[in-house]
């Protein structure tokens, strides 16, 4: 039936929720931080290799925790990331054998190297996946021919055909630095001995 007055008030003194949560002083800002620069240092190897050589990976803690920061994938967070292979080397380190083959300092440099070779070919290789490729040339048909007659020969559309590279080089001018270096000719200055 009716609860007594008692209970009542002993059931509204006792919420659902606690009275002492916690309140982050910076709301969160400092986590943020360091979790940012920790998952950032993750994109050098010779870090991963530290953190091996050091046994980290070999702490379940430790672990989980590299598990946890899998949030940094979603798209409101990895807005922040500066070094995106951080997030590649993130899943990697989600395999044990992975975790391992970084204590070798070999394995180290094999990162390490196609790491540099993925940023030195980074725009050429993305440039042609982006660039259009030029539409091929149309060929156009060719006129009917016309029966000779007492015309003269029409001149012809095209122009003379380019000089090849080898000809370009005999255009030069005479004084063409180029050209002076062909001809034998050294224009450099030099230190005139004692």
């Amino acid at each position: 039936m009716a609860d007594s007055p008692e209970e009542m008030n002993d059931a509204s003194e006792t919420p659902s929720s606690p009275k002492n949560t916690y309140k982050d002083p910076d709301d969160g800002r400092q986590r943020f931080l360091l979790e940012l620069e920790f998952i950032q240092c993750l994109a050098n190897p010779t870090y991963i290799h530290y953190l091996a050589q050091n046994r980290y990976f070999e702490d379940e803690a430790f672990i989980e925790y590299l598990k946890y920061l899998q949030y940094w994938q979603r798209p409101e967070y990895i807005k922040f990331i500066m070094y995106p292979h951080c997030l590649y080397f993130l899943e990697l380190l989600q395999n044990p054998n992975f975790r391992s083959a970084m204590a070798h300092p070999a394995n180290k440099e094999l990162a390490h190297r196609q790491q540099f070779y993925y940023w030195k070919n980074y725009r050429n290789n993305r440039l042609k996946h982006i660039l259009p490729r030029p539409l091929p040339e149309p060929v156009a048909p060719q006129p009917p021919p016309v029966p000779s007659s007492s015309l003269p020969p029409a001149p012809s559309a095209t122009a003379a055909p380019s000089p090849s590279p080898m000809q370009y080089n005999n255009m030069l001018a005479k004084n063409e630095p180029r050209n002076m270096v062909s001809a034998g000719i050294d224009r450099r200055k030099r230190k005139k001995g004692p």
